[in-house]
């Protein structure tokens, strides 16, 4: 009886752990899915939530508002997108430099002229400013820009020629010419592959000028370029590479003949519907064939506000490449400017164009004359008796006698 009753003790015993242990099977499942359950909830939700957040716009994420000040900070300039951007090209590749093959000279580096940025891009790009003083590369220092706008060929290139030999490091050449136009230039010469990609130009339309701006931005892509020349081809230097560059890396200004020109072929081109934004005193008239400083070549490629004006308004009989840029630098920059061309040309028999000089012309007198021949004019804020440093109108006949007399007159080999 003793054995059935403890067997039976037994027997309650387990059946009440039997019970515990499912209650608390019970309750711990129950938790369990309570648990599961908030933890899906709050997935779908937070979900929901990175599915409506703007991941594909990295300036959102990375943007935030700051608070607003009478005097915003200064902003940095934008680089361009990495994606897009073409390589990188170092001082040394900017110039052409040249190797020994098969006793062949090549040029090698000289192919990055050639792009595929349309103007918009090229000159956003060449608007901008390091803003980090140490260059990544070593300094080669200071260049001139030689940017040639032409038809088609250069005739005196032999003449230019010689008068880069030897300074190697311290020019850039940059040619815009018809699209149109087949190029032979020889490798060995310092203008091979030195085209820029160019659109067509049609005398007297602000086409004129769109080329003028499209030479200026490819030359700044290259920091090192501090001038920059206009020049024709027919333009030839007056005086050896020495001097010319001394003259204009040593100034203080730009070289930009801009004058007020009461005449019909000057003022009486002026659309009063440029105004308010110019008005008739604003109004100037010079040369095309300039030479500027780099912030002052900055400023030109950047404009966007008198631009479009001078393309929608002034139209032949009124010509934008004598009146856009210097009309410019009047209203803005007059202060960066000398007012006066370093570009001689011979307007003394009168008409709309000037003298032409062909090979009779070409003598040591003439070139002295035109070296030397005009009145005193102000360099750095000093009298100078050097005004010019460059002559056109010169016919490609005239390569040969200029071959014979200008190396030994000019000192090409210094």
């Amino acid at each position: 009886m003793g054995v059935v009753d403890e067997d039976h003790s037994l027997q309650s015993t387990n059946s009440k752990r039997l019970i515990i242990n499912s209650s608390h099977l019970r309750f711990n499942s129950f938790f369990y899915c309570l648990f599961f359950g908030i933890g899906l909830s709050l997935g779908v939700i937070l979900s929901l939530c990175f599915q409506s957040f703007p991941f594909n716009s990295q300036a959102s994420i990375y943007s935030f508002k700051l608070p607003q000040t009478d005097s915003p900070p200064p902003l940095s300039p934008i680089l361009p997108p990495l994606i897009s951007a073409p390589p990188l090209i170092s001082p040394t590749t900017m110039n052409a430099s040249c190797i020994t093959n098969n006793n062949k000279e090549e040029k090698v580096g000289v192919d990055h002229l050639m792009h595929e940025m349309k103007d918009e891009e090229l000159f956003w790009r060449a608007s901008m400013v390091p803003m980090i003083e140490e260059l990544p590369y070593e300094d080669v220092g200071p260049k001139v820009a030689f940017m040639f706008l032409t038809k088609g060929p250069l005739p005196l290139a032999p003449l230019w020629e010689r008068f880069f030999q030897g300074h190697e490091g311290f020019y850039s050449i940059y040619v815009h010419t018809d699209p149109s136009f087949n190029d032979t230039t020889l490798n060995t010469s310092v203008f091979y592959g030195r085209r820029v990609p160019s659109q067509a130009v049609y005398w007297g339309t602000t086409s004129m000028i769109d080329a003028e701006r499209r030479l200026i931005a490819n030359a700044l892509l290259d920091f090192n370029n501090q001038r920059f020349v206009l020049l024709s081809e027919s333009c030839i230097p007056l005086f050896n590479f020495t001097t010319i560059y001394s003259y204009l890396i040593n100034s203080n200004h730009s070289f930009l003949n801009s004058f007020d020109d009461p005449r019909k072929a000057g003022r009486g081109r002026y659309n009063p519907q440029m105004s308010p934004h110019i008005n008739i005193t604003h109004w100037r008239k010079g040369s095309q064939w300039f030479e500027l400083r780099r912030d002052l070549a900055l400023r030109l490629i950047s404009d966007r506000k008198y631009y479009p004006i001078f393309r929608d308004l002034c139209r032949p009989s009124c010509y934008s490449d004598e009146h856009y840029i210097p009309t410019l630098v009047n209203m803005l920059y007059a202060p960066l400017n000398s007012n006066r061309t370093i570009t001689w040309v011979d307007w003394s028999r009168g008409g709309p164009h000037p003298r032409k000089f062909g090979w009779v012309d070409i003598s040591t007198e003439l070139l002295n004359r035109i070296r030397f021949g005009s009145s005193d004019c102000l360099y750095n804020g000093n009298v100078s008796s050097i005004c010019f440093l460059f002559a056109r109108k010169f016919l490609p006949n005239t390569l040969n006698p200029l071959l014979r007399v200008a190396p030994s007159l000019f000192g090409f080999n210094s």
